[in-house]
């Protein structure tokens, strides 16, 4: 197998910029790869002999195209199909969307091209995003590639896949409850949830409007912090018709400023446990942070819990209505993995009027009750969730003696899309199983750099580490 796949993002760059390699040469590289193993993990949806030939002829239209090479030229990448691709699906892996083709880029896809990317396809996804787990009824169920007995994660769980296997070199996912953070977590890569807006989010199915303006975003996986922030700084620019894109421009940050930004860290929330080797991760984070000159201190913000409860009111209880509104007569045909999720969403009554507009009222309050915490530590270290990759279809875990439950799990995550805040994701550790266990840099909104220069200090000292058994697909 060809290496070349496996490197970061800003190394292909490189070779491509001295032309050690062309963006051609690059293509068939990764269509080598997808062949071999895409068929075993399904990460890329219906990838055929006619993806295979789009992306050559993409790769020669960059080779004989005229005027300046993009920050991006001839990268092969991969896009999430709620992301609208022009040209290629975007069914959101619902048999309601079934064979439904963009007919127009989403920003983000729009500026990927003009900076001169590649588009390999697009990944599958949980029916309409509402799931930790990437299976629907339309592709199957994304595998993970250190384990295919294990999930990848959701909702950008066939992202995380593909750039973990090296399929992609790097690629864009969504994330309202964790999305980006929880696959980069399950299959040892990086990920950015920027700030909402920093990143525009115009073209994303469903549409991030109403409480999901401050909850999602669109943000870059990839496989190292330093591929990732590449792909922030080409992708983030206002834009001009898009309500939520703030007028801030990139800020760079030295390391020495970086040194003087105090970070709080803590294990757990105080009321669901982690694993063992969860704690050892942020610990083994901290150290390396603290080696380096960082000030890391101990600290648990007390809002995190009330942040967690809105979050469920807008991302499970609005989320489901919104869901039922779109599925009206057809439930019949929804995937088990969303079923499961209208199921946990249905043991509240639906919201009211009144509950909601005290929930939208609350959510300033608990922001800022947030913020003001965070003043002495603008910058949060922590776990990403409860427990590494699950076994495909598990919903609850023994941790520490206590039961677990599937969404309680993930709570590690939701916290930080309620604040509207930038979170990341480093992978760091391993499990008893040998499975990625990564930690989580999180800051204040519109502080992305600051988030992005400290996880990229702790993922110079760990880094990604490619998937057993990638020379190999007898082993799964």
């Amino acid at each position: 197998m060809s290496q070349i796949t496996l490197l970061s993002a800003v190394e292909q760059l490189a070779l491509l910029r001295a032309e050690k390699i062309s963006p051609l040469e690059l293509a068939e590289e990764h269509i080598r790869q997808i062949e071999r193993l895409n068929p075993h993990l399904n990460a890329i949806v219906n990838f055929s002999e006619l993806d295979a030939e789009r992306i050559r002829a993409q790769a020669r239209a960059l080779m004989t195209a005229s005027g300046p090479r993009g920050p991006l030229y001839g990268l092969p990448m991969t896009i999430k199909s709620s992301i609208a691709t022009a040209g290629l699906q975007c069914e959101v892996g619902s048999l309601l969307r079934q064979g439904m083709v963009a007919e127009k880029d989403a920003v983000v896809v729009s500026r990927v091209r003009q900076a001169g990317a590649n588009i390999l396809g697009t990944t599958n996804c949980p029916e309409f995003l509402m799931a930790y787990e990437t299976d629907n009824r339309l592709h199957g169920q994304t595998r993970n590639p250190w384990d295919v007995a294990f999930t990848s994660g959701g909702s950008s769980g066939g992202e995380s896949a593909a750039i973990a296997a090296g399929m992609s070199a790097a690629g864009l996912g969504s994330d309202s409850g964790g999305s980006v953070r929880t696959p980069a977590h399950f299959t040892g890569i990086c990920s950015l949830k920027p700030t909402p807006g920093r990143i525009p989010a115009t073209g994303h199915v469903p549409p991030c409007i109403g409480p999901f303006s401050i909850l999602g975003a669109i943000g870059p996986m990839a496989r190292t912090i330093e591929d990732a922030r590449l792909l922030f700084e080409t992708l983030c620019a206002p834009h001009a018709t898009d309500p939520v894109s703030p007028p801030v421009a990139l800020r760079p940050i030295g390391r020495s400023e970086l040194k003087q930004v105090p970070i709080g860290y803590f294990e757990d929330d105080g009321l669901v446990p982690v694993t063992l080797e969860t704690r050892l991760a942020v610990h083994a984070a901290v150290r390396a942070l603290q080696e380096q000159g960082f000030s890391v201190t101990p600290f648990h913000p007390n809002a995190l819990e009330d942040a967690r409860k809105l979050w469920w009111k807008f991302f499970v209880r609005c989320g489901a209505m919104l869901v039922e509104s779109m599925v009206t007569d057809r439930r019949d045909q929804l995937s088990p993995v969303l079923l499961d999720f209208l199921s946990i969403a249905h043991q509240d009554p639906p919201l009211g009027g009144e509950e909601l507009l005290q929930a939208w009222a609350n959510l300033d309050l608990v922001r800022g009750q947030l913020l003001r915490e965070m003043q002495p530590f603008p910058v949060l270290l922590c776990p990403v969730c409860a427990v590494p990759a699950f076994r495909h279809g598990e919903r609850s875990w023994m941790v520490d003696g206590q039961q677990v439950d599937y969404l309680d799990a993930m709570r590690y995550t939701q916290w930080f899309n309620l604040l509207g805040a930038p979170a990341a994701v480093v992978p760091v550790g391993r499990s008893p199983e040998g499975l990625p266990i990564g930690v989580q840099v999180a800051g204040r909104p519109f502080e992305d750099e600051i988030v992005l220069g400290i996880a990229d200090a702790i993922d110079k000292e760990f880094g990604f580490v490619p998937p057993p058994g990638l020379e190999t697909t007898q082993s799964w």
